[in-house]
């Protein structure tokens, strides 16, 4: 069973995404937990690449085919084998973010960037993926509370992160059969226990 986790950054995905892991734990699933882009060494020296500012010069179209060599080496290595062994998976990101972030968000050609996910998935798809919705004011509230610096894909702008938003969207309704779309500016408490309660009904 593969569970995962999308959104903007800064939404919350990845602490409920590691909540939601705790509660699998709590009831005896052999749950594994694991990020996008990372998980394996080669997918670990790809992501420092992606999100290193220095890096500006990469192009649009490299963007994309090192995100989708970081998820298939993860696919290979990792999701795959789990999945076989009945593990439960929970994924902070993964090909929807590809579709939401350099297919709507940088104005790549969108059958291109689907075509390019397919290929990098094999044939592994979520069996259910937790969207969690803020706005776009909200990224930068966050950003700044938080008192880091912007990473290179973070300091791509207001108008880029309201592409990626639309995106989403339009994904949650096109494959409405496994989004769930929840509102992340709640308390944290209260976005977990919704999300428990969706995995109630639907896997446990």
């Amino acid at each position: 069973m593969l569970i995962t986790f999308e959104g903007l950054d800064y939404c919350g995905k990845t602490t409920q995404a590691q909540l939601l892991v705790e509660q699998f734990k709590q009831f005896g699933k052999d749950v594994l937990f694991i990020r996008e882009p990372g998980g394996t060494s080669i997918s670990e020296k790809i992501r420092a690449i992606l999100l290193d500012k220095q890096h500006n010069e990469l192009t649009q179209k490299a963007e994309l085919f090192l995100f989708s060599a970081a998820r298939t080496q993860l696919v290979s290595e990792v999701i795959r084998p789990a999945l076989e062994a009945r593990k439960i998976v929970v994924c902070d990101r993964f090909y929807d973010s590809t579709t939401a972030y350099q297919g709507y968000g940088r104005n790549l050609n969108l059958a291109e960037v689907l075509a390019v996910n397919k290929i990098a998935i094999d044939g592994i798809v979520p069996d259910l993926t937790i969207f969690v919705d803020i706005e776009i004011d909200e990224i930068f509230k966050r950003q700044e509370a938080a008192g880091v610096l912007a990473d290179r894909m973070e300091s791509s702008g207001r108008e880029f992160f309201k592409k990626v938003r639309d995106g989403y969207w339009m994904l949650a309704q096109e494959v409405s059969e496994r989004f769930v779309i929840v509102n992340g500016k709640r308390p944290v408490d209260i976005i977990h226990n919704e999300i428990w309660h969706v995995i109630e009904k639907r896997i446990i």
